[in-house]
């Protein structure tokens, strides 16, 4: 082959290796003009729709363009009154009574069945019982009930003792027997009114009852305590059963009840105090039962055999440290003016049955 018909020859490969690229361009061109609406297509289904975002962008859409997660709100905890005392494996039996010792006499067996049965009991004195006798006096009362809760626990022991102000106003002394949370003795210690009604000289004739009809506007513990008004007292025992949550709560018979006449003055009031705090509630309300008090020695004796037995003892111990009523055995008990017909009857009352006009 001559040199002339070489350099042909490789111009022709060469023209035909231009045009294969010339092609394969023209090919790629198209197919990229045919591909890239294709992902734009693609692209625009798949990017997220701005709903709820702080702005929207035109460029392809990246991690700050994901919507805004809605926070979510933290529940604020309900509220726990100071007071609140935790029973566990049990129901709660909350019993508010006027003077320390009324609960042993009008409401026994009931409470002491509660004991036993392991629930948790929850009892507050209203006032001081102090007779205008102070503060001496008071205490060895309180130290009477302590002695006979021992006895319905069946162990002796020694009571811690708390100062808890509540939410509403009301301060308290809460007594718990050590190792047995299942029992509080709560002491309010406001001034006993008397049998007349009419107070004693040394809490300045000042009661229960002036408090709730208004002629007074508040009321004063004998130990030093703030005075409450009759809208904190009602809003303290209505915390109390918040606190609580009994399944029953025990109380005196309140005024107007078919019951009430001859009872205690500073009974009545307390009974109406209670079923005014704590008878409207959805959960308390109706497992409130009243108790009658001096009344029920004129309706048929309804304890006897170990029940009163029981009960006689219980209400023994107590005296033991009350000089006023003080009785040496079972048979001084039930002869005692009285307080042995008291001891031989306990009577509850449902809402129902308390016959209000």
């Amino acid at each position: 082959m001559t040199r002339t018909r070489t350099r042909s020859a490789r111009a022709r490969k060469r023209r035909r290796a231009a045009l294969l690229v010339a092609v394969a361009a023209v090919v790629a061109v198209a197919a990229a003009a045919i591909a890239v609406p294709i992902v734009l297509d693609r692209l625009a289904a798949s990017a997220p729709t701005a709903v709820s975002t702080p702005s929207s962008r035109a460029e392809s859409p990246g991690p700050a363009d994901s919507p805004t997660p809605t926070p979510t709100a933290t529940p604020t905890p309900t509220p726990t009154s100071p007071v609140a005392q935790p029973c566990a494996g049990g129901d709660t039996l909350l019993t508010i009574w006027a003077h320390p010792d009324d609960d042993i006499i009008f409401a026994n067996p009931t409470i002491s069945e509660a004991i036993a049965a392991g629930d948790c009991v929850r009892t507050v004195f209203v006032t001081a019982g102090d007779a205008g006798r102070g503060m001496d006096y008071t205490r060895a009362r309180e130290l009477g009930i302590l002695r006979a809760y021992n006895v319905m626990r069946g162990e002796e022991g020694l009571w811690d003792e708390t100062e808890i102000t509540l939410d509403a106003g009301m301060r308290v002394d809460r007594l718990t027997p050590q190792g047995d949370p299942r029992v509080s003795v709560l002491f309010v210690r406001l001034p006993d009114g008397n049998i007349t009604d009419g107070g004693f000289a040394a809490t300045g004739y000042a009661t229960l009852s002036k408090l709730l009809d208004g002629s007074i506007a508040s009321l004063a513990p004998i130990d030093g305590g703030p005075a409450l008004s009759s809208a904190q007292l009602t809003a303290s025992l209505a915390e109390l059963a918040e606190a609580f949550h009994p399944s029953q709560t025990l109380t005196h018979i309140p005024r107007g009840s078919a019951f009430a006449p001859g009872d205690h003055p500073d009974h009545s009031v307390v009974g109406t105090l209670v079923r005014d705090a704590i008878g409207p509630t959805a959960d308390a309300g109706p497992g409130l039962r009243y108790f009658v008090g001096y009344p029920s020695e004129n309706l048929p004796r309804n304890i006897e055999g170990a029940a009163l037995d029981t009960k006689v003892e219980i209400y023994r111990v107590y005296t033991q440290q009350d000089d006023v009523i003080r009785c040496a055995d079972r048979d001084g008990c039930l002869k005692t003016r009285k307080f042995g017909e008291w001891l031989r009857r306990s009577y509850p009352k449902t809402e129902a049955e308390l016959q209000m006009p």
